[in-house]
């Protein structure tokens, strides 16, 4: 499996409700895209999207995220796939449209461009067909919201070149996705296949007049959904695995089973069918619009899922890491001053009931300091696994204002003292464009030895920029707000 290695450019033919997600999730991972879609209102639509992307995203993950790339809207496919890695077509599901559209943007971006299609309905064989570069072109599925959803299906077609797919495989995974290789090529692929038999069975149940649409989409929502979103249609929900006699159950339809086939409906049905779906339509209206709701639950679910490590949560937990690993390290002030860490703007998931910050998102920014400056001074995973790390053990904080949903903040982090095995920090959180700080936090924290599980000494290299950096600290004025408490005791050396 080839490492994770982000776009620097993406060319995305077609702005619609795919394309513009496409467009949303490059450009909020830092990828500039170059878009070509012929509408006069394009640009508007997928600053839309962007914009609820954008949203989303801020309430998804508490990890900044990089400089969002530029958005160019060109007036040609030559335009839109001169100089970028990868090309991603969206375009309407009309065979011929395709083909002379990736004909084209073969044409124009010459060899080795990876070329995908979004296209839910054609083998990608079929779209190979009048490509100059043939071997670059294979499906890349996603599903709507793009910029939400993690599974891309990925189908090669018989001229593709098995390097294209791994290279897209790798582009997927920076971008927080879940790329899923099929083994040949089948209509609809997998995730539709398994959509269908639902929404086949939906009608049904209306047909029947066994089940209201309200009741079909309760039944979903409380039971199938949640457990597909964590076991999927295969694993066991009992444990174990499946036997013989269930799968040879699962291979042959069951006499009160529907699931396969088509079934006559009458103009009648379809009439009382539509009515019954717009009344639904216009239930109650949401607090929100129905896309920022939808991208709501989805974040809580994928949020959910991440604190067990779990199936998408999983996708998330690792695309965050990739933001850390990419993000602007604390550098710093004026050379020898206090650490500083990114700019943040305020997420409005952070405030509670009485409309500013909650106290455990103080905590957290504290805690994300003294992960950056950990970093800093070089403890990393292999240093963890070898060595061990700091663990907090005393935690003092300071309100001095508020903050609000959207500030910007910036936090700096002095070294008050160092020894062997302790780390005394002061960590002041200043809202941007003042001087006064909103909040101060005061740490004490040991070095806990990786093999006992006890205190230790800091080792190697990472003692060495420790004790230095304690050193250049040592310097600074002492804040007026440090406890004398919880301070070193006079005999701790703070560099050798």
């Amino acid at each position: 499996m080839l490492p994770e290695a982000l776009p620097r450019a993406a060319g995305v033919l077609g702005g619609g409700v795919i394309g513009g997600g496409w467009a949303a999730r490059f450009i909020l991972n830092g990828v500039d895209v170059r878009l070509y879609d012929p509408a006069p209102n394009v640009a508007e639509s997928v600053q839309k999207m962007l914009a609820n992307a954008r949203r989303a995203y801020r309430r998804l993950t508490d990890v900044p995220l990089p400089a969002e790339g530029a958005l160019t809207i060109v007036d040609s496919v030559a335009d839109a796939v001169h100089g970028v890695d990868l090309v991603q077509e969206s375009v309407p599901e009309c065979l011929e449209l395709k083909r002379k559209l990736l004909a084209t943007a073969s044409r124009a971006a010459g060899p080795g461009v990876l070329i995908c299609s979004s296209t839910a309905g054609f083998r990608p064989s079929l779209l190979q067909a009048e490509m100059d570069h043939a071997e670059c072109l294979l499906v890349a599925h996603p599903f709507q919201p793009v910029y939400m959803l993690p599974l891309v299906e990925l189908c090669g077609g018989q001229r593709t070149a098995p390097e294209m797919l791994e290279r897209a495989a790798a582009a997927f995974r920076a971008l927080g996705m879940r790329p899923l290789a099929l083994r040949k090529e089948v209509d609809s692929y997998i995730s539709n296949r398994l959509d269908e038999v639902v929404s086949r069975e939906s009608v049904r149940l209306l047909h029947d007049d066994l089940a209201t649409p309200q009741e079909i989409d309760d039944a979903v929502r409380h039971s199938l959904g949640l457990r597909l979103a964590t076991m999927g249609a295969w694993y066991p929900t009992d444990g174990g695995t499946r036997t013989r006699q269930e799968i040879e159950q699962c291979a042959f339809e069951r006499p009160s089973s529907t699931r396969t086939g088509k079934f006559g409906t009458s103009p009648n049905f379809l009439d009382k069918a539509a009515e019954k779906a717009a009344s639904l339509a216009k239930a109650p209206p949401l607090e929100v619009p129905l896309e920022q709701k939808r991208d709501d639950l989805l974040v809580a679910v994928l949020q959910g899922l991440r604190s067990q490590d779990c199936g998408p949560g999983r996708t998330l937990a690792r695309w965050e890491q990739g933001l850390r690993d990419r993000s602007p390290r604390a550098q710093p002030a004026e050379g020898s001053g206090p650490l500083r860490m990114p700019t943040l703007a305020i997420p409005s998931g952070w405030i509670d009931g009485n409309g500013h910050v909650a106290e455990s998102r103080y905590l957290q920014l504290c805690s994300d300091a003294t992960g950056a400056l950990a970093r800093y001074i070089g403890i990393d995973g292999e240093y963890r696994s070898r060595n061990g790390a700091y663990y907090t053990v005393e935690t003092h904080l300071f309100h001095l204002g508020e903050l609000r949903a959207g500030d910007r903040i910036q936090t700096s982090t002095q070294v008050l003292g160092a020894d062997d095995k302790r780390l005394h920090l002061f960590h002041v959180i200043t809202r941007e464009g003042t001087e006064r700080p909103a909040a101060t936090g005061e740490q004490m924290l040991i070095h806990v030895d990786a093999a006992t599980r006890r205190s230790g000494p800091v080792k190697g290299n990472v003692r060495k920029r420790l004790l230095e950096l304690a050193r250049v600290h040592a310097l600074l004025p002492r804040p007026e707000r440090a406890s004398a408490r919880i301070q070193l005791p006079p005999r701790a050396p703070v560099a050798e």
